[in-house]
């Protein structure tokens, strides 16, 4: 059994930038254990399995299924352009765990329409989490949850910079993710990030579309701008622009490159 496999770099132009993902694009749905297999044998922070007869798209780390993956759509999106399935100014539809979702094709980006999530800061801030990613909490300007992940905001853009956490202490506590931003004296951004997940077998995620959705909800109603522009500060880094559409949801625009394509030699299953 072969199965076509890409990894891309997304929300970049440069190799060895941005977040690469896996990318599994087959004619019919595989079963989720050969899916988490796959996405184990990638060892990349999240893997898109696409099915072409369903148009159904999933995400795994190589420890669990995610329910909302922005990178991961943006290069399986990519890949539909790279194999002219489909074109520029075409709109591919997702099915997913989130509903459906919805990729733009433009000449040099790609244009995707994700929901957006609920954001609640009525939540006691946890002495033991900030510890651990070493935040001393009168840095803290907010800090909330959003789809089971933690959204902090620390005073001063340094500090997100040079946080360094403490993986073991962190899954020993319960988690999902924690997303760290703050403001930036960037004049061509509007804030930046960095995204942990050690709790799903990613300790910090180089750039986290999902991430930016909860971002661009936050720091529009903060900045009072619709249109946002953000930075993941991971090693690898990456640029996401985001729009809060009228209708609520969000528009995440960024980049891509193939850097591997390849074929994976299956036994029969």
């Amino acid at each position: 059994m072969d199965i076509e496999i890409y990894q891309v770099d997304a929300f970049t132009n440069e190799t060895f930038k941005g977040n690469p993902a896996g990318v599994c694009i087959t004619k019919e749905t595989l079963s989720e254990d050969l899916m988490l297999s796959i996405a184990e044998e990638m060892a990349v922070s999240e893997t898109a399995f696409l099915s072409l007869n369903n148009m159904n798209l999933k995400w795994f780390t190589p420890q669990a299924e995610v329910k909302l993956c922005g990178h991961g759509t943006l290069s399986a999106t990519h890949i539909l352009k790279e194999k002219k399935l489909f074109n520029v100014n075409d709109t591919v539809t997702f099915n997913t765990l989130s509903g459906p979702l919805t990729a733009l094709i433009k000449p040099s980006t790609i244009e995707l329409d994700f929901p957006a999530p609920i954001l609640d800061f009525n939540i006691t801030p946890s002495t033991e989490l900030l510890t651990s990613l070493g935040i001393e909490a009168t840095h803290v300007i907010a800090y909330g949850i959003f789809d089971s992940k933690i959204l902090i905001e620390v005073d001063d853009e340094e500090i997100v910079l040079n946080l360094a956490p403490n993986f073991d202490r962190l899954t020993k506590i319960d988690g999902r993710g924690v997303l760290i931003t703050a403001p930036t004296q960037h004049n061509d951004l509007d804030f930046i990030s960095r995204f942990f997940a050690p709790w799903v077998g990613v300790n910090e995620d180089p750039v986290t579309g999902s991430a930016h959705c909860a971002l661009t909800l936050y720091w529009s109603e903060k900045l009072n701008k619709v249109k946002l522009n953000g930075y993941q500060a991971s090693a690898r880094g990456g640029y996401v622009s985001t729009e809060l559409l009228p209708n609520g949801r969000i528009k995440l625009i960024g980049s891509a490159i193939t850097t591997i394509k390849g074929t994976m030699q299956l036994p029969n299953i």
